[in-house]
C-alpha cells in the first residue's frame, strides 16, 4: 500500500540564532533611521552650507506709474521729480510703469561685478536704459531676453559690470506685483541663483517622488484615496511653486509664456476641487451629521463653476474671485475639521486640520499682503513654505488613515477568521480541479473529514462526480451557483451557493435534509390526503389537469364518481377510528385495480374521485365494475369487528375543454343515479348522451344568467286560480316565470330557477319579477277590478338575503297603492329554516298590504304548531296531495284536515295541480277555497287576462264547466259568453 510522501520539518532555531536575528531587526528597523536622522541634524547645524551667500542690497526706486506713452527721455526727467520709496505695489494693474534707481555699492565689494535683480514673480517684461545716455542697457520677457537682462529665479536680473550710474527702467506686471530691485556682487547672484534652483529642485524631486510612492501604494491596494491624495500632492507642489516663482518650469522644461497665466489660475481651481474632493473623501460621512454639512455640499456646486472662471475670466479679474472662494472654503473646511475634532478625537482630521489651517494662513497673508500691502506677512508666511508644511502635515494624515484602515483590516481580517471558524454553516474554498483548499469545523463536521488536507482532500470523496461537473460548469457560465445537492450514499442532502473569485470557488454547504423531508412532507400534504394517502380534491385537480392536456392528442380521458353507501352508519355507531380504518382498506382495494397514469383522489368525507387518462369508456366501465365489486365484495375487518360496505358509482367520459369541476358535476349526478338502484351501482354517461346534453344546458343557463344582461329574455305568464265559492266573480292568477331560448322555444322554468339559485341570481330575477309584476298591476288596475290577489313565488335564497329584503320593501313603497292585491308565496321549507327572519320578513311586506301564502304546504315535514308563529293568509296544499286524490282516501283525509286547519285559523287555502272535474267536486266538497291546475286553465299571456272577467273564463272541459255551474249557479248566464269568447282566443 502506498503511503504520502514525508517530508523533513524545520528544526526549532536555537537561542543563537534568535539572538542575531533579533539584533539584525534591531538596527534595521530602530537604530539606523535614528542614526541616520541624528547624522542629518548634525550636518545641517554644524557644518557649512555649500551655497550659503551674502543677501543683496535693497535699492531705493524713483517710480512713475502708469506709463502714459512717454519716451525714455520724457520719463527720465519725470522720474527725477519723484522721491525715492523702498518698494511699490502694482495693485492687480496691467499698465507699464516706468522707474528710476541709482546702484549701491557695499564697501565689501571692490573690485567685484554688480548685478540688479527684479525678483517679482509677476513681472512679464522690463527694459533698461542708462539714465544718461538713454543707452538701451538690455531688456527680457518671459519668452527670451536681450543685452546685459535675463530672467533669472522668480523675476529678471540685469548685469551692470561696474557701473555705478542712474538707471531708467519700463516694466509690465500681471497680478499682485510688487516692484523692488537688489543689488548683487556678481559671484553673490550666481550662488543665489543657484541656491534658488537647488531648493526648487528639492521641492519639485521629494514632492514628486512622494506622489509616485503614494500612487504606487494605490495602484498596489486599490484605494481610489491615495490616487486623490497623489493628485493633491501635485497640485500642492504646483501651488507652492507659483508661490515661490519656479512655476514657469515642470521637471526642468520651460513653460510656454502663453500657458503660464492659464496655468495658474487653472492649478489655484484645480488645488481648491482636489482639497474639497479628498476632504469630503476622509469626513463627509462625519461632517455629514454637523451643521457645517450643506455648506460644504454648496462648496461642491460652487467648484465647478470655479474652474470654469479659471479658464475663461482674464487673470487679473479671476484673482479677487480666488481669494474670496478659497477663503471661504478654507475657513469653511477648517471649522468642519474642528467640529469632528470636538466630537470624535480623529487624529485624521487633527493632522489635516494642521495641513489646511498652514494652508489657509499662507493664503490670508498673501492676500491681504497683496490687497492691504502688509508684504511682512507674505515674507514670514508664504505658499512655498506652506506647500511644505501642510503636504508633510498632509502625508502624516493619510498615513494615520492608512494605519487606521490597516487596524480594521486586521481586525476584520481576525474577525472573519474567527466567523470562519465558529460559522455553524460549512465554508469551503476549491481550486478548479475540485480539491478543498479550505475548510471550516462546520464543513469537516458535515462531511464526517477526518483527515482533512488542504489541497489533497477532494470534492468527489463525498459527492458524485456528476455534481462537480455541474458545479464547476455552472459557477463558470454565470460566476455563481446555488443547487441543493446529495451525499455520495443519498442520505443527506445539501445547499450549495457557490461563486468564482479569483479562480477559485468560494462556497457556503448547508445541510438540509431535516428542511428537505419538511418540504417533502408538507408537498405530500398539500396534495394527498392524510389518512388514506391518496391525493386530496387539489392534488387531483393537478393531475386531472395534466390528464385533460392529452384529449388534445385525441387520446381519451374518463372520470369515475365513486361514494361509498351507509358510510356514516359506521363512524356513528363505531366511532371515527373505525370509519377511517374502512377507508384505509377501500382505498387499497381501489388502487389493485387500477394501472398505469390512473389516480384515486378522495374529494369528500366518503366520496372519491378516479382519473383515468389514455382509458376508453368502455375500459374503465370494467375498471369501474371490478372497484364496485371488490368494495362490496367481502367484508372490512377492523379488529374483531366485520363491516359490509357498498358503493356506487358513475362514469363519464370527459369532453375536450370540460373543466374539472363540471366533469367531477356530471360524475356525481351519474353516481347519484347508481345509487337509485340502477345498473348495480354503476351507471355510465358516454360523450353525447342525454345526461351530457342536459348538463350543458344545465352550465349554459348558469353563464347566460350570470352575465350582465340575465332578464333579457324573460318574460312573464300567468296562470289562473279560480274561486271554488264564487268562480265567476274573481279574476285570481299566480305570476310565473317563463325565459325564450334563441331559438324561439320556451325554457321549462324549474331548470332556469335551478340554475339562478346555483349561479346566485335567484334574486335578481325575483327582483325584475316583483317589479314587473307590479307595474303591469298599476298599468292595468282598471282592467282588473276582479282581481283580489296576484300570487308569486320567492325564492329561499332571496328571502334570506338582506339586500334583497331591502330592495323589496323600496319597491313595494314604490307601488304602495298596487300593493295590496300582491300575494307573496314562500316555501314551507324555507318558512321553516328562519323562523324568525320569515316571521320579521311577513310583518313588513303586510304592512304594505301585501298578502302571504305558504307554498308546497304538506311537503316537508309538517308540524302545525309553527303556523301560530307564521301570520300567512293563505295555504297553499302541495299538488302530491291533489293529484289522484280519488284514489288514495288518505289524501282526502289529509287535505279535509287541512283545510279545517286553516279555516280556524282564519286562512284561506289553495288546492295546486286540478287536473280534472272529479278532483275539482272532491275539494269543494271538502270546503277548499280556491284551485289551480290545467282543469282551469294552464298560464297564460297577460295580454288574455285582462280580456278575461274571471278565472273560470277559461275554462275549455264541458264537464268542468256544468260542475262550475253547479258551484255558482246564479252567476252561469253571465258567465256563459265569457267561455265562448276565450274559447275563439285559443
Amino acid at each position: 500500500m502506498l503511503k504520502p510522501a514525508s517530508y523533513p520539518r524545520n528544526p526549532s532555531p536555537t537561542f543563537a540564532q534568535r539572538a542575531v536575528d533579533g539584533l539584525l531587526r534591531l538596527l534595521a528597523t530602530y537604530m539606523l533611521p535614528v542614526g541616520i536622522g541624528m547624522f542629518s541634524l548634525v550636518a545641517l547645524l554644524s557644518w557649512p552650507d555649500h551655497y550659503a551667500h551674502d543677501d543683496g542690497l535693497a535699492l531705493p526706486l524713483q517710480v512713475l506709474a502708469p506709463d502714459t506713452g512717454l519716451a525714455p527721455g520724457q520719463a527720465a526727467q519725470l522720474l527725477s521729480q519723484r522721491p525715492p520709496i523702498d518698494s511699490f505695489e502694482t495693485r492687480l494693474s496691467e499698465q507699464p510703469l516706468w522707474f528710476a534707481f541709482t546702484p549701491r555699492i557695499d564697501p565689501s565689494w571692490a573690485g567685484a561685478g554688480i548685478g540688479i535683480e527684479f525678483p517679482s514673480r509677476h513681472a512679464t517684461a522690463i527694459a533698461c536704459w542708462d539714465a544718461q545716455t538713454l543707452q538701451p542697457l538690455g531688456d527680457a520677457s518671459r519668452t527670451g531676453a536681450h543685452g546685459a537682462m535675463a530672467a533669472v529665479k522668480a523675476g529678471f536680473a540685469l548685469n551692470l559690470g561696474r557701473a555705478t550710474g542712474q538707471v531708467l527702467c519700463r516694466a509690465s506686471f500681471v497680478g499682485p506685483a510688487r516692484l523692488t530691485a537688489v543689488a548683487w556682487p556678481s559671484g553673490q547672484l550666481e550662488l543665489s541663483i543657484q541656491d534658488f534652483h537647488r531648493k526648487s529642485g528639492l521641492l519639485d524631486g521629494g514632492m514628486i517622488v512622494l506622489t509616485l510612492f503614494v500612487l504606487v501604494t494605490a495602484l498596489i491596494n486599490r484605494q481610489a484615496l491615495y490616487i486623490q491624495f497623489a493628485g493633491w500632492l501635485i497640485l500642492s507642489l504646483r501651488a507652492g511653486a507659483l508661490s515661490g516663482g519656479w512655476d514657469t518650469q515642470w521637471l526642468g522644461q520651460a513653460v510656454p509664456a502663453d500657458w503660464l497665466l492659464p496655468m495658474r489660475a487653472v492649478t489655484i481651481a484645480l488645488f481648491a476641487l482636489s482639497s474639497l474632493t479628498l476632504y469630503q473623501t476622509l469626513f463627509g460621512a462625519e461632517l455629514a451629521r454637523t451643521r457645517f454639512g450643506p455648506f460644504l455640499r454648496f462648496s461642491q456646486w460652487v467648484c465647478l463653476p470655479f474652474v470654469a472662471c479659471a479658464l475663461l475670466l482674464p487673470y487679473r479679474v479671476f484673482l479677487p474671485i480666488m481669494w474670496g472662494v478659497v477663503a471661504f472654503g478654507l475657513g469653511l473646511m477648517t471649522l468642519g475639521l474642528v467640529a469632528i475634532m470636538l466630537r470624535s478625537r480623529n487624529r485624521v482630521a487633527m493632522w489635516f486640520a494642521a495641513s489646511f489651517a498652514v494652508t489657509f494662513v499662507s493664503s490670508l497673508a498673501e492676500v491681504a499682503g497683496a490687497a492691504m500691502e502688509l508684504r511682512a506677512l507674505s515674507d514670514v508666511v508664504n505658499s512655498v513654505t506652506a506647500a511644505l508644511a501642510s503636504s508633510l502635515l498632509a502625508a502624516l494624515a493619510v498615513a494615520e488613515q492608512m494605519r487606521i484602515e490597516t487596524e480594521q483590516r486586521m481586525a476584520a481580517q481576525e474577525k472573519l477568521e474567527q466567523a470562519f471558524e465558529a460559522m455553524p454553516v460549512g465554508l469551503f474554498t476549491l481550486d478548479m480541479y475540485g480539491t478543498f483548499l479550505s475548510a471550516n469545523p462546520a464543513l469537516r463536521k458535515m462531511l464526517d473529514m477526518a483527515d482533512f488536507v488542504p489541497g489533497r482532500t477532494g470534492w468527489k470523496q463525498f459527492f458524485a462526480d456528476s455534481l462537480w461537473i455541474e458545479l464547476y460548469e455552472t459557477v463558470h457560465m454565470r460566476s455563481e451557483a446555488e443547487m441543493q445537492i446529495a451525499s455520495r450514499d443519498g442520505s443527506r442532502r445539501f445547499l450549495v451557493s457557490a461563486t468564482l473569485a479569483r479562480g477559485r470557488i468560494e462556497a457556503v454547504l448547508q445541510d438540509v435534509t431535516d428542511k428537505h423531508k419538511a418540504t417533502e412532507q408538507l408537498r405530500f400534504m398539500a396534495n394527498n390526503d392524510p389518512l388514506t394517502k391518496v391525493f386530496n380534491r387539489r392534488g387531483i385537480e393537478k393531475m386531472f389537469e395534466g390528464a385533460a392536456h392529452t384529449l388534445e392528442a385525441g387520446k381519451p380521458l374518463s372520470l369515475a364518481y365513486i361514494d361509498l353507501d351507509r358510510f356514516k352508519l359506521i363512524n356513528d355507531l363505531f366511532g371515527h377510528a373505525a370509519g377511517d380504518e374502512v377507508l384505509k382498506q377501500v382505498c387499497e382495494r381501489m388502487a389493485l385495480m387500477l394501472g398505469g397514469g390512473q389516480q384515486i383522489g378522495r374529494v369528500g368525507g366518503d366520496e372519491f374521485v378516479i382519473v383515468m387518462p389514455d382509458t376508453a369508456v368502455p375500459l374503465a366501465s370494467l375498471i369501474c365494475r371490478g372497484i364496485v365489486d371488490r368494495i362490496g365484495g367481502t367484508p372490512y375487518r377492523v379488529g374483531d369487528k366485520a363491516f359490509h360496505v357498498r358503493g356506487s358509482c358513475g362514469l363519464i367520459e370527459v369532453a375536450p375543454g370540460m373543466p374539472m369541476k363540471d366533469a367531477v358535476s356530471t360524475a356525481d349526478r351519474a353516481c347519484r343515479e347508481a345509487k337509485g338502484g340502477h345498473n348495480a351501482g354503476l351507471v355510465v354517461y358516454e360523450r353525447g348522451s342525454t345526461a351530457f346534453q342536459e348538463r350543458a344546458s344545465e352550465l349554459n343557463l348558469v353563464e347566460r344568467l350570470s352575465g350582465p344582461d340575465a332578464t333579457k329574455d324573460m318574460f312573464l305568464e300567468m296562470q289562473p286560480i279560480m274561486s271554488l265559492s264564487a268562480p265567476h266573480e274573481s279574476l285570481n292568477f299566480e305570476v310565473l316565470l317563463r325565459m325564450r331560448e334563441p331559438d324561439g322555444r320556451i325554457a321549462p322554468a324549474g331548470p332556469v330557477i335551478a340554475a339562478a339559485e346555483k349561479s346566485g341570481r335567484a334574486g335578481v330575477l325575483d327582483r325584475w319579477v316583483l317589479s314587473t309584476t307590479l307595474a303591469w298591476i298599476e298599468d292595468n288596475a282598471d282592467a282588473l277590478g276582479n282581481t283580489r290577489f296576484v300570487c308569486m313565488n320567492l325564492s329561499g335564497a332571496s328571502l334570506n338575503d338582506e339586500r334583497f329584503v331591502q330592495d323589496t320593501m323600496a319597491t313595494l313603497a314604490l307601488y304602495r297603492h298596487v300593493a295590496g292585491r300582491l300575494c307573496m308565496e314562500i316555501t314551507e321549507s324555507v318558512a321553516l329554516h328562519d323562523l324568525d327572519n320569515t316571521r320579521r320578513f311577513i310583518d313588513e311586506v303586510r304592512n304594505f298590504g301585501v298578502k302571504v301564502a305558504l307554498d308546497d304546504f304538506g311537503a316537508g315535514y309538517t308540524s302545525f304548531s309553527y303556523l301560530k308563529e307564521l301570520p300567512a293568509d293563505v295555504l297553499k296544499i302541495d299538488g302530491n296531495f291533489i293529484v289522484n286524490i280519488n284514489a288514495h282516501p288518505a289524501n282526502v283525509a289529509i287535505v279535509e284536515a287541512i283545510v279545517n286547519l286553516a279555516a280556524n285559523l282564519g286562512m284561506k287555502t289553495i288546492a295546486e295541480w286540478a287536473e280534472d272535474a272529479d278532483t275539482i267536486r272532491t275539494l269543494a266538497e271538502i270546503g277548499v277555497d280556491y284551485v289551480q291546475g290545467y282543469a282551469i286553465a294552464r298560464s297564460q299571456p297577460p295580454e288574455k287576462l285582462l280580456a278575461a272577467s274571471s278565472s273560470a273564463s277559461f275554462i275549455k272541459s264541458e264537464e268542468v264547466l256544468q260542475l262550475v255551474r253547479t258551484l255558482g249557479a246564479p252567476a252561469n248566464e253571465a258567465a256563459a259568453p265569457d267561455a265562448d269568447r276565450l274559447r275563439d282566443l285559443y
